[in-house]
């Protein structure tokens, strides 16, 4: 299963235009621009599966730096700054992961 089974693959292409420089990722505008704030909890379940690549039940901050690439393998990869920036903002329990309920209240906050 892939991303583009969830979401739109024109509205994903949009998202990941919109953050191409360095330093321009913004969770919040991202999720808003490829769709995922519309979609079900069930839908950003499947989302967050398909973006947990090594299947560990969170998405470790190692996952983070690759995050655009899950959506576009052409994708950049996120800048030290913006994936610990991005891990920060879901991250409540300070375990250094991000667990599916903590991405589920990220993508629809």
């Amino acid at each position: 299963m892939s991303l583009t089974s969830i979401l739109c693959p024109d509205d994903i292409a949009n998202a990941l235009k919109d953050c191409q420089a360095e330093n321009s990722f913004n969770h919040k505008k991202f999720f808003q621009l490829c769709g995922m704030t519309k979609k079900s909890p069930k839908e950003i379940k499947e989302a967050f599966a398909i973006l947990d690549n090594d299947r560990s039940g969170f998405i470790e901050e190692e996952e983070l730096k690759f995050f655009l690439q899950r959506f576009s393998p052409g994708a950049r990869v996120l800048t030290e700054a913006e994936t610990k920036s991005f891990l920060a903002a879901a991250d409540d329990d300070n375990d250094g992961k991000i667990g599916a309920a903590e991405f589920q209240a990220m993508v629809l906050s």
